[in-house]
């Protein structure tokens, strides 16, 4: 088990700056981007606790059934992250509007950029609202439907 995971398992915590400081206080020195990277490789998620604190946390491996199936393990991943991240969603021409807790949306828009999305050109975020551009109006509508549908899940 690395440093990483069983920090995240003794603990909570809420930021990428947290984790580095738990990490420098082993000897553990990171650069923010090799953080990111381990993050992501470990399956790390942000998740909202029971006290609406939002925290990272050890995902799931993705299962053998949605590795066969792009669009599967795409919503399986979205869900992940949007399932407890997103607290509503609208379409505005060839824009999906993404609205999160305060902080989160840096985080969410980071997925969403990740994830082989069809009509989907790129995102914009700021503390708690994601711009998701869509290469046209129909695009924007059906993503804005499908990130609806994919939250609902969780």
């Amino acid at each position: 088990m690395s440093a990483i995971e069983q920090a995240l398992l003794t603990r909570i915590v809420t930021s990428q700056s947290q984790l580095s400081q738990i990490l420098a206080n082993q000897g553990i020195e990171v650069t923010q981007a090799t953080l990111s990277r381990d993050l992501d490789e470990i399956h790390a998620i942000k998740t909202r606790l029971a006290d609406g604190t939002v925290a990272y946390a050890l995902g799931k491996q993705p299962e053998e059934a949605a590795s066969a199936n792009p669009d599967a393990k795409t919503e399986q991943q979205m869900n992940r992250v949007l399932s407890g991240l997103v607290t509503s969603v609208a379409a505005a021409r060839n824009l999906v509007v993404v609205h999160t807790p305060s902080g989160a949306a840096q985080y969410v828009a980071s997925v969403v950029d990740k994830q082989p999305i069809d009509g989907v050109l790129g995102t914009i975020a700021g503390d708690d609202t994601v711009m998701v551009i869509c290469a046209d109006d129909d695009y924007a509508k059906q993503r804005a439907q499908w990130l609806l549908d994919v939250v609902s899940k969780g």
